[in-house]
């Protein structure tokens, strides 16, 4: 069975983060990115995003805010609000949304519904519903799209059966509504003004509905505590990596309320030697830790947990604690994320401080053009030694062409975590 979702709604207006379409009310203190960050962090399954712009300038403001947001979170995206043709369903999924939300007040929007749902996929279009109508009903299912998004109040429940089995999110005022909403088997989120605060539970609301036969996407462990080999002190240690990078953070341990603590919360908790207590990462510094994965060894006596860490996982302020080299020997890098990240940010620099008799400072001076057309040049590179028999002249040509694509990134502010999180969603 497949989890019910808590799906919180942003209503964005001139960078602003609204509870409603009105605009009645900031959430939290207003500011989309940390309001859609607060949201990721503290649990929600998925983010809506509608964008009320109202003038070209507006609107592109409005991506530029979108494109941040799906940067810096994991969590996926739904975006809607300003569609008025195809091209704004592309600029929202090139933006970095999961899907597009047509709107069902607009004519427009229902004519694009099959050209889009085509074009980009039907797991990528989905429709905001502001009252039953039977014909956008048949619409919505013979195009097959994801989702619906119901916002309307009038016999909600009786009604969703009626959009053929189109999978609903059901916005509710009140947090009292969800369990009953997700009860519904054609809903497969809440939304709306009950999700949508800055103080919002995700996790601990997920565990009461799971304790109450509702599945939701929350941490379970696969091996009881009990199972775990402690040491002397009670303790199991737990080495901490980045979770894109597998960089080693930091080493800590954690007692059985610790392990507990940080299923229920998704934020990783230790227990403090010295102190003698509980301690979650970053509730003074706010440097969190938020869970995305622990696995445990072969004895069962080590954790290993990959977070994204916010900030610095060190005291001293270093990204990681392991920041002092003790003994080392040359050895070639081979994580390919490593290398494409250092030849970037070799890339990045020479942009921001010019050498003197450097290629890339050439390419940089000489624009987009010369770029581009290096890039044409080394892409027939590749094409030509392909169908030469001898295999290193083609590692070559691939090398060069990544060079000249770099610096377009570079160029174009185009990172290697925007190309991995994309071809990901494929």
């Amino acid at each position: 069975m497949s989890c019910k979702k808590l799906i919180p709604v942003i209503y964005l207006k001139d960078k602003k983060a609204y509870s409603n379409e009105s605009l009645s009310s900031l959430i939290g203190d207003g500011d989309a990115i940390s309001v859609a960050n607060t949201f990721s962090e503290n649990g929600a399954d998925e983010i809506i995003i509608f964008d009320l712009s109202y003038d070209d300038a507006s609107h592109d403001d409005a991506i530029s805010i979108i494109r941040v947001i799906t940067k810096s979170i994991d969590t996926p995206v739904l975006v809607g609000g300003n569609v008025k043709r195809v091209e704004d369903v592309k600029k929202y999924l090139y933006a970095g949304a999961k899907a597009a939300i047509l709107d069902d007040r607009k004519e427009s929007n229902m004519v694009i519904m099959k050209e889009v749902a085509d074009r980009f996929g039907k797991e990528k279009i989905g429709v905001s519903v502001s009252e039953f109508d039977t014909d956008i009903a048949n619409m919505i299912s013979d195009n097959g799209l994801s989702f619906i998004f119901i916002d309307f109040s009038s016999n909600i429940l009786t009604k969703i059966d009626k959009f053929a089995g189109t999978p609903a999110i059901v916005t509710t005022d009140s947090s009292e509504n969800i369990e009953n909403i997700l009860e519904n088997n054609n809903v497969y989120g809440v939304s709306g003004r009950a999700v949508s605060t800055s103080d919002f539970d995700f996790m601990k609301v997920k565990h009461e509905l799971k304790y109450n036969g509702i599945n939701t996407n929350t941490f379970e462990s696969s091996i009881p505590f009990s199972e775990f080999k402690l040491n002397s002190d009670g303790l199991i240690p737990v080495i901490v990596q980045d979770y894109k990078t597998d960089e080693v953070l930091m080493l800590a341990y954690m007692n059985k309320e610790a392990y507990d603590t940080t299923i229920a919360t998704g934020r990783m908790t230790y227990f403090s030697r010295s102190r003698q207590q509980l301690w979650i990462k970053g509730e003074t510094s706010g440097h969190y830790q938020y869970v995305r994965s622990i696995e445990i060894d072969c004895d069962n006596d080590t954790l290993l947990a990959k977070v994204k860490q916010i900030g610095a996982a060190c005291h001293t302020g270093n990204r990681s604690c392991f920041y002092r080299n003790l003994i080392s020997t040359e050895y070639a890098e081979t994580n390919p994320l490593k290398i494409f990240n250092k030849v970037m940010d070799i890339i990045e620099d020479r942009k921001l401080h010019p050498k003197e008799g450097s290629y890339t400072n050439y390419l940089f001076d000489k624009g987009i053009d010369k770029i581009l057309k290096k890039c044409g040049e080394e892409a027939t590179e590749i094409i030509i030694a392909a169908k030469n028999p001898d295999p290193e002249e083609i590692k070559y040509e691939i090398s060069d062409f990544l060079y000249h694509v770099m610096v377009l990134m570079v160029l174009k502010d185009v990172t290697w975590d925007d190309i991995v999180k994309e071809l990901a969603n494929r």
